[in-house]
């Protein structure tokens, strides 16, 4: 396919040209800018989402955009290296300035020694899990309880697409947790 064909049909939303272009074809080329543009892990079916949603706002505004005076590799490749070193300063930090498990350590009421240490395990499982986004997700969507609203609003996400990150955060977590109990 030629690179007008892909963009009609990446903006028709074919969902098989759509799934062969962000998670083939373009894999090597987004692995690259993942590596250049992040410090630290980032999730590549999260990152196609983010980037997806981004170039589908308003109608595909933005694939509308390409004109073809390079090919569609190249056109994603700067559009995707500008649009998510601008979103890197508002995502979460890959190293916390202090570590999670800290902060429980220093509760008080050793009558609650039970939620202490499932407190504890969950405060270490996090601090080990790679990706610092699932674990904030994970914190403040389930352990702070926190507002899906006000969570989304503190990543510049949506809504829909922090229940996405959520549930692969839980899998995250889950395979984790497994793995430290082998």
């Amino acid at each position: 396919m030629k690179s007008r064909e892909i963009v009609d049909a990446l903006i028709g939303r074919d969902a098989q040209v759509t799934e062969q272009f962000f998670f083939k074809d373009c894999r090597p080329l987004f692995v690259s800018v993942i590596r250049h543009v992040f410090s630290y892990e980032v999730d590549y079916d999260e990152f196609v989402n983010e980037f997806y949603i981004y170039l589908m706002e308003d109608d595909a505004r933005r694939l509308r955009q390409f004109e073809g005076r390079s090919s569609i590799f190249q056109w994603m490749k700067i559009v995707a290296i500008r649009y998510f070193i601008a979103k890197r300063n508002r995502m979460i930090d890959s190293n916390p300035r202090t570590p999670l498990f800290d902060r429980v350590a220093n509760i008080a009421d050793q009558s609650r020694d039970d939620e202490s240490d499932a407190r504890m395990d969950v405060e270490y499982l996090l601090a080990k899990l790679p990706n610092r986004r699932y674990a904030y997700v994970i914190r403040r969507l389930v352990l702070d309880d926190a507002e899906p609203q006000v969570v989304a609003q503190e990543l510049g996400v949506e809504v829909f697409n922090l229940y996405n990150i959520k549930k692969r955060a839980i899998k995250a977590l889950t395979e984790l947790a497994l793995k430290q109990v082998d």
